[in-house]
């Protein structure tokens, strides 16, 4: 008998678990016999105002250079986002969005053996990296849906390799405060490489600083991405920072050419645009409002968010989810996170997160 691929592969990845995303607009509307000018997508996070004007024109600008291979090191973008920290250009690793930054880390930490401290709850995609290489994840309960930092420090032993912390934490849309998390990581020990992912960092005003820790040598590392308030999700553009030696050496992993020229020049027009993320953030705390308020009125429990969501127990997630499809209305059931009663919606403009609440109520009454 011949043998099959499964039979060559390695035996990992037969029981990997598959990232599921959210479902896009022009699939759900041929699914389902929809006018996809008619489906609300509040599914996956993206920011409603999308990428500022001059974002735009910068990116319009590098589609004239694409037959050229883009820059493999980033140089321009990693000046930018030097000048905007006040970090050395070689302090930063770019990625074809931070996801490639959180599978690179796998790359260069996890091995067979080796332990993964994250939060139960917390983005899947911390688990999914560790499985992937043959690490084991130790899942830590939150409380309150926010990370208990203890009790992580407790879960650490000495085949620990990265633990990882997400603030806001995605989906629960809490955060930890800069203090705790300085504590946090002031107490690993010293073989434990602490990763920050930042995603939505920048809804918080201010966010947490972390280049003290940086600075003093502690073994931290921070992810961030501009698919979120920047309004870049469709050009996969991330990166990461943290100690030069530690960004040289994840450099090793990192595939070339990974962040493509039209990717590099709009994050680097988008990150110098700060009154277009004000902007952003002032209409994202407009909108969290709404959609709380509106949840509050519905006699629905909610999680206070300080995201760009806010996650609602709404009865049975798989069936909301469903239905409120069936209505145009893409939200994201959160049964893989085991919380299957719940369903995380995106913030819209303000017409579309009072069609969310209003077809949210519509589900109630109709079931």
């Amino acid at each position: 008998m011949a043998l099959t691929y499964s039979d060559l592969v390695k035996k990992e990845l037969l029981t990997q678990p598959i990232y599921q995303p959210g479902k896009p607009i022009d699939d759900v509307a041929r699914d389902l016999g929809l006018d996809p000018a008619t489906i609300l997508k509040l599914a996956s996070n993206e920011n409603p105002l999308g990428p500022s004007p001059q974002a735009i024109e910068a990116g319009k600008q590098s589609m004239e250079s694409v037959h050229l291979y883009p820059d493999g090191g980033c140089y321009k973008l990693k000046e930018s986002l030097s000048q905007y920290f006040g970090l050395n250009p070689d302090q930063f690793i770019i990625g074809n969005g931070s996801n490639e930054v959180l599978e690179i880390l796998g790359h260069a930490f996890v091995d067979k053996g080796d332990e993964v401290v994250m939060a139960e709850g917390a983005f899947i995609v911390y688990k999914l990296v560790t499985l992937l290489f043959g690490g084991t994840a130790i899942e830590v309960p939150m409380v309150d849906y926010r990370h208990d930092l203890k009790a992580m420090i407790d879960a650490i032993n000495e085949k620990t390799k990265l633990v990882f912390i997400a603030t806001p934490n995605n989906p629960s849309g809490t955060a930890n405060e800069e203090e705790e998390l300085h504590a946090f990581v002031n107490a690993l020990p010293d073989h434990v490489v602490c990763v920050i992912d930042e995603a939505y960092a920048e809804y918080l005003d201010p966010a947490p600083n972390f280049l003290p820790l940086i600075e003093a040598g502690k073994k931290i590392f921070c992810t961030r991405t501009f698919s979120k308030i920047y309004g870049l999700a469709g050009l996969r553009i991330g990166y990461g920072y943290g100690d030069a030696e530690l960004v040289g050496l994840l450099n090793r992993a990192r595939e070339p050419f990974n962040s493509n020229t039209l990717a590099q020049e709009t994050a680097c027009a988008a990150l110098l645009d700060d009154d277009w993320v004000t902007k952003c953030r002032e209409a994202n705390a407009a909108g969290l409002q709404q959609l709380e308020s509106g949840f509050s009125e519905l006699n629905l429990e909610f999680i206070k968010s300080f995201a760009n969501f806010v996650t609602v127990r709404i009865g049975d997630g798989a069936d909301a989810f469903q239905k409120l499809q069936n209505a145009g209305v893409i939200v994201r059931p959160l049964a893989p996170y085991g919380m299957p009663e719940w369903v995380r919606v995106s913030v819209g403009l303000s017409e579309e997160n009072e069609r969310a609440l209003l077809e949210i109520k519509n589900y109630l009454s109709n079931g």
